[in-house]
């Protein structure tokens, strides 16, 4: 079966029962400044997760584009991938274990032919805060999930929270029984020798967590996701994702070219691509910034391995009309935007050619010290410095140190390699952690600021100036607009001048629902309109802002404070950034 055939019936089987099919949200996020890229199904629903009405209804599905940059230097083994599809259904105050449960085993067996008897399923075990959740694990009996493939474990594995506090609960997570031979008699899903693969979760959010503690939500929701690649793979008795339909082609295609043969590399150059592609074709540029730098790191990474297996470069191109050709049942999107997605490929694999020319030149200069002095082992510092500072690969400086007749410090390159990671995976949990997930009323504040100031631009730089990006915190707002020059110190006190004075007025802040096409028509800020569902939320401030927005905000702008910009600076090219906070 399909990718495309699973995601179809998914999303039918849902819509028989009483979903609103709901479209995917854009990789890079239109009104959740909290987060990079969109990680999950969940995160555009947030609002509604924590009490916003849906203009849907309370029964959702969808497919939808992620984005997890977490693990990029793990693609290359047979599971990691960067970009993912994630199918999800939710309740929103509807139904709760029970059907969703029946649901998930009726899709599971039914519409895809799985075997009961391949299925085991985790339960939430109970602890000093919470339950054990006898209730989901009855109703996997009914639906004829055996007691011995029912399992229990802790909070680590069963349960579900976004950042410290908030909405949360139990999960039940279904996995599938690959055949494979048990590594041990007590071999069961938590164990990582590839027997079990998880391949849907439930998530019941019926508690909410603070600094007491935990109590029950008023209403209680569902949130499901089921990844699409993972199924694909065990529905076609495939051994990795690449060896899917999804990337065959280019697999394929890379094996006729290469002259040196790395499984790992054409694996990345497969995955990496098509990353690359879809968060270009939403509106991605790389850039030294945020992700800007996930899309350079991306391609760079790709073009390295490229040229690990001896690929010329000037078939990037070739690759790129492949994978378009591949995808574009699954993204029409890609084949419409296929030159600037070509482009900015080929543009950014120029710049890097140049950087590994500089690299290869501090490298020379490096060696010539150790000449000087010597020494035959190259410090793994150099190794590092070279890596991080000039994106020089460190098989590249191993390769050329050894032709030089040196050692290179490998262990000690490893070990700052290692606190890199670290630091950029604090900094990308951080991304989740701080912003309107959270929605504490510092955020919600900033959130309704980011409205006003997106207001005030288009009165002081013009008409077009439009938000491209924002980032919050429970501190500061973070606010990144189209702009061709630096804002002159008029241009700033007029801004905050313009949004002091609509706080001040206590403008109260209304919503409506309406359909897309009454919403262009009254004038809200909508950008990419097809992105959005049939009927939308509109938020308006008075008669100064209104724009597509999920929520939430403060009902009268007399709350948010006095409005300062401690610094305006330059993001990307045409791309401004200013920084402000709300004084109390």
């Amino acid at each position: 079966m399909k990718a495309i055939e699973i995601r179809n019936k998914y999303l039918n089987f849902f819509k028989k029962h009483g979903h609103a099919i709901i479209p995917s949200a854009p990789l890079i996020p239109e009104n959740d400044p909290s987060v990079l890229f969109t990680t999950a199904g969940m995160q555009p629903l947030v609002p509604y997760l924590l009490g916003e009405k849906h203009p849907e209804g309370t029964r959702l599905a969808d497919y939808q584009k992620c984005v997890r940059t977490n693990d990029i230097e793990e693609v290359g083994d047979n599971r990691h991938l960067t970009y993912f599809e994630m199918l999800g259904n939710w309740s929103l105050g509807d139904y709760f274990k029970e059907e969703s449960i029946a649901m998930s085993f009726e899709f599971l067996t039914k519409e895809l032919g799985i075997p009961a008897e391949k299925l085991s399923v985790t339960c939430f075990a109970g602890d000093k805060d919470c339950p054990k959740d006898t209730v989901s694990a009855e109703e996997w009996k009914k639906a004829g999930i055996p007691e011995d493939r029912i399992y229990y474990y802790g909070k680590e594995d069963n349960w579900w929270i976004a950042g410290e506090e908030g909405p949360c609960g139990p999960d039940t997570e279904m996995f599938y029984d690959t055949g494979k031979p048990a590594c041990s008699p007590d071999c069961q899903p938590s164990c990582d020798c590839g027997k079990y693969v998880e391949i849907w979760n439930n998530v019941f959010m019926e508690y909410f967590k603070d600094k007491n503690g935990y109590s029950k939500l008023a209403k209680k929701n569902v949130d499901t996701g089921l990844g699409l690649e993972r199924m694909t793979m065990l529905l076609q008795g495939k051994e990795t994702p690449f060896d899917t339909e999804l990337f065959r082609t280019v697999m394929e295609k890379l094996e006729e070219l290469q002259k040196v043969d790395y499984i790992e590399s054409r694996r990345i150059v497969a995955e990496h691509l098509r990353s690359s592609m879809m968060i270009i074709s939403d509106g991605g540029k790389p850039s030294n910034l945020d992700r800007g730098y996930v899309l350079r790191r991306l391609i760079r990474r790709m073009i390295r391995h490229l040229n690990k297996l001896q690929i010329n470069l000037e078939e990037l191109s070739t690759l790129i009309e492949l994978n378009v050709e591949n995808l574009k049942e699954m993204y029409p999107d890609l084949e419409k935007n296929k030159e600037m997605i070509k482009n900015i490929i080929l543009e950014e694999k120029d710049k890097f050619v140049k950087t590994l020319a500089h690299g290869e030149r501090e490298f020379e200069k490096e060696i010539k010290k150790m000449q000087e002095t010597g020494s035959k082992k190259l410090a793994g510092e150099i190794v590092f410095h070279l890596y991080d500072t000039y994106g020089f690969p460190p098989e590249v400086t191993k390769e050329l140190a050894e032709e030089h007749g040196c050692e290179v410090g490998l262990k000690q390159f490893d070990e700052l390699f290692k606190k890199h990671q670290e630091k950029s995976r604090q900094g990308s949990e951080q991304k989740f952690k701080g912003g309107l997930a959270e929605q504490t009323e510092e955020t919600i504040a900033y959130h309704t600021a980011t409205h006003l100031l997106n207001a005030a631009l288009k009165q002081v730089i013009g008409k077009d100036a439009h938000q491209r990006g924002s980032n919050i915190t429970a501190e500061r707002m973070r606010f990144d607009f189209n702009c061709d020059h630096k804002l002159t110190d008029e241009e700033k006190r007029k801004l905050e001048e313009l949004v002091n004075q609509w706080i001040q007025e206590g403008l109260e802040v209304t919503k409506q629902e309406m359909s897309k096409e009454e919403a262009i028509q009254s004038g809200a800020e909508c950008m990419f309109i097809e992105k959005y569902p049939d009927i939308v939320t509109v938020y308006s401030i008075g008669n100064v802002s209104k724009e597509l927005c999920g929520g939430p905000h403060v009902k009268n702008t007399k709350e948010l404070g006095n409005f300062k910009i401690k610094k305006e600076e330059s993001s990307s090219s045409g791309i401004r950034r200013i920084k402000a906070v709300l004084e109390k």
